[in-house]
């Protein structure tokens, strides 16, 4: 390097501008008190900054929400309003919030935001999928990024002569076109979750596309960059290849083995020791110097760590846990603002004639994206909406997208000018395309069926299907012991297809296991609790011979999401009974009562007895129904029937009335009375059932004639939730409840003001699609109940 000053004297220096003199930047202020600016000072200024920028986000995102826009809209709005391109052109606020010297604290964090960014998508990423993948996941993917990459490559051929001498090397066209043709996970997967979508067929399909996308484009940017490495000089692409097969080695090798090491070591149950976490985060850093060191781009290295991290608990879990609240929402911001510096659109309008070119290879990768993606699906027959829903999701853009042409603006391939173009179509695509996912794919769609699939009407002697939900060992004895009343018999045999649902942690790619396939059960091994659940599942289905099946799944996922993987299992098995335990943190249970296709059980277990004692011989059990009329008393009912045929089961059907009938709904009323006549003239004469009226003028008299009930003789009491119930008998009690998922005398008889051990199961009776709930359309089928033997 030539030193300039032993050519030029020191005012020369000055008047040829080779000096710009500025003044130095102070740390801290002494306070206003002492007539000194605040933001005259480095500390005070970033602190400014990162509270602008967080609240200008976040306000977005509370304003764009209700238009269905995901965050990165918002945040990528923040950050232009806060840039040269809106609130920037005022010269007093840029010189006052951004002067020259912040502009370097503001990139250093922000690229520090896009590391942390990709290291936890490699640690949510489980790249072991694409070994699952199907072909049609391989084809759908394949055809996205060649279709596009092809397309761009296509036009920048044509174009070439319009573009500048660095961009129209044939490197540079290569490494264009390669970041237009992504797909990539990090960004759809953070999409497909505030969409609700995780769960569904098509974000399944999607997130798995992804992967392969991901996997095929990672090839072809390996490729732009030795290729660009190797214009200097040969042997530095050789280099760059050595650096980067040592880098992913030690990565892949060392540290993932030293992390495996982490997990064996930490005992079941328990969190890993804080020194480890620390030292994984620390970890970033390390490889993010290492990676920039030789050349490669400064996020390789920490995507590549969080490739190696254990995904799900208990490292990745609490890696994530700890680190992806912050990262989100205090680096990334700064991520997102120094991309709001960087983009101008004055560049774009100055030299739109120079941009044409690059515009038509950005629209056209998109547009075979689109087109390749649903031509594909419906080779594969996907509907039209799924496949154009798909097509969409695909097509969405995110930070993977930026980031890579901003690599592409450092190493001078492209202008500032290109780089607004990119930000500008991220935005707009992903804004408009969102909505339109939405609009064109509703993952509740599926679940709800016009035929009946309930208890009540059930034929006599079949089989009944049940989906049984189990959060973990602490409720398996209860809904057992359910399973145990409900009299599975040879001529009525029950199959039970057990869910067992963890919670999406540390990982992003949802999973619903059947284990009877052995080569899944990997995917759980790592859960302390599975083994144990599916061993007593396993010892209670022997206890009960062949009138009881048993099948074992796992879903993992979040759970918001939750609620698809119970839908869709009861759908596929047919089921007439979904059993899901309360928990009133839970907004599980509100979606599956809302989107069921079958019926629907709550349970408020307080059994505390071992689960050993369920294998033994049954003891007697009393069980009480409070009927208070409608369709999902109608099925209580039904229920309570079927486990009164055993003979170790007492049953009390309790009914409530209005007095003179105020208040009845003529149709409920005589559905009522069918069903109530047939069930107490068939058990007429059993001394085992005991069959009252109750007649009350309101809801104070309904409480205070369930409150004299003996309390102590129950051991599981039996409601209908809500649906066709006399207002009359509730009058009063609307602002009582406050739990609805029970309804309201379910919430009351399972509340502490009712004090009674036994445990509550609140029914809802099966709604069907198009059907108002609450509605006596449901049941104008006829009698079928009136048929029971």
């Amino acid at each position: 390097m030539v030193n300039i000053a032993r050519i030029f004297e020191p005012s020369d220096l000055f008047n040829n501008g080779l000096i710009v003199c500025q003044k130095k930047p102070k740390e801290h202020s002494y306070g206003i008190f002492y007539g000194e600016n605040p933001l005259d000072f480095t500390f005070p200024l970033v602190l400014l900054q990162m509270s602008l920028v967080i609240l200008v986000t976040h306000l977005l995102h509370f304003l764009l929400k209700p238009f269905r826009q995901p965050k990165i809209v918002s945040e990528i709005l923040g950050g232009i309003i806060l840039g040269p391109s809106v609130l920037g052109r005022n010269e007093k606020y840029r010189a006052y919030m951004f002067p020259v010297n912040s502009y370097y604290m503001i990139r250093n964090i922000g690229v520090v935001g896009f590391m942390y960014f990709f290291f936890l998508a490699g640690v949510k990423m489980d790249i072991t999928v694409i070994t699952r993948a199907r072909k049609k996941h391989w084809y759908i993917g394949l055809a996205g990024v060649v279709a596009s990459f092809c397309s761009s490559l296509t036009v920048a051929v044509l174009e070439r002569r319009s573009f500048d001498k660095e961009t129209a090397k044939a490197s540079s066209i290569w490494g264009i076109s390669s970041s237009l043709s992504m797909a990539s996970f990090p960004v759809l997967y953070p999409i497909i979750r505030e969409l609700n979508l995780l769960s569904s067929g098509i974000g399944r399909m999607a997130l798995y596309t992804a992967i392969v996308s991901d996997v095929t484009g990672m090839n072809t940017l390996l490729i732009f960059e030795v290729w660009k490495q190797g214009e200097h000089r040969a042997i530095v692409a050789l280099w760059y290849v050595v650096c980067f097969m040592g880098i992913v080695t030690s990565i892949v090798g060392a540290a993932r083995q030293a992390m495996l090491w982490i997990v064996r070591n930490t005992p079941e149950g328990k969190p890993v020791d804080q020194i480890y976490v620390v030292t994984v985060l620390a970890g970033v850093m390390v490889v993010g110097f290492i990676a920039d060191m030789f050349g490669l781009t400064i996020v390789n290295g920490p995507l590549w760590l969080g490739l190696a991290v254990p995904d799900g608990p208990p490292l990745g879990a609490i890696v994530v846990e700890k680190s992806e609240t912050f990262v989100r929402n205090i680096f990334m911001p700064f991520s997102f603002l120094y991309i709001g510096i960087i983009f101008d659109f004055s560049y774009v309008i100055e030299q739109w004639s120079q941009l044409k070119p690059f515009v038509l290879m950005v629209l056209a990768a998109y547009m075979a994206r689109l087109v390749s993606t649903l031509v594909v699906s419906r080779f594969f027959d996907m509907v039209v909406k799924d496949s154009l829903a798909l097509s969409l999701i695909m097509s969405l853009k995110g930070e993977v997208d930026i980031l890579l042409f901003l690599h592409l603006t450092d190493r001078t391939i492209i202008g500032r000018e290109h780089f607004t173009v990119i930000v500008i179509t991220v935005a707009a695509v992903t804004a408009l395309v969102t909505p339109l996912i939405s609009i064109l794919y509703n993952p509740t769609r599926p679940y709800m069926v016009n035929k009946r699939r309930n208890i009540q009407h059930s034929p006599p002697n079949t089989e009944l299907h049940i989906v049984a939900c189990i959060h973990g060992e602490e409720n398996l004895s209860g809904v057992l012991k359910l399973l145990e009343v409900s009299n599975p018999t040879a001529n009525s045999p029950i199959s039970v297809y057990a869910l067992y649902m963890v919670e999406l942690v540390g990982r992003s790619n949802p999973v619903l296991i059947d284990h009877k396939k052995e080569n899944q059960e990997q995917v759980v091994s790592d859960n302390s609790n599975f083994s144990s659940i599916q061993h007593a599942l396993r010892i209670f289905q022997e206890a009960r011979g062949e009138c009881l099946k048993i099948s074992s799944y796992t879903t993992i996922t979040s759970k918001k999401s939750m609620y698809q993987d119970i839908c869709e299992l009861a759908l596929s098995k047919k089921a007439c009974l979904i059993i899901v335990l309360f928990n009133k943190n839970n907004g599980v249970n509100s979606n599956v009562l809302a989107h069921a296709p079958c019926s629907v059980g709550i349970l408020v277990d307080r059994s505390r007895s071992p689960f050993q004692n369920l294998v033994k011989n049954s003891m007697h059990r009393h069980l009480a129904v409070i009927f208070l009329g409608g369709a999902d008393a109608r099925e209580a009912l039904s229920y309570a029937d079927r486990m009164a045929v055993n003979p170790d089961i007492s049953l009390t059907v309790i009914r409530f009335l209005s007095h003179e009938n105020e208040g009845d709904n003529k149709m409920e009323k005589k559905l009522d009375d069918g069903l109530v006549t047939w069930f107490w003239v068939k058990s007429e004469g059993s001394n085992r059932i005991v069959y009252r009226e109750v007649v009350v003028r309101n809801g104070e008299e309904t409480i205070a004639s369930i409150q004299a009930l003996d309390k102590e003789r129950y051991d599981l009491w039996i409601v209908g939730r809500k649906n066709g119930i006399n207002p009359v008998l509730l009058k009063g009690l609307s602002n009582w409840s406050e739990n609805n998922e029970l309804g309201v005398i379910g919430d009351y008889v399972a509340s502490a003001d009712f004090d009674s051990k036994a445990s509550v199961l609140a029914v809802q009776q099966q709604v069907l699609r198009g059907q108002d709930k609450g509605s006596s359309a449901s049941v104008l089928g006829g009698y079928s109940f009136c048929t029971r033997k």
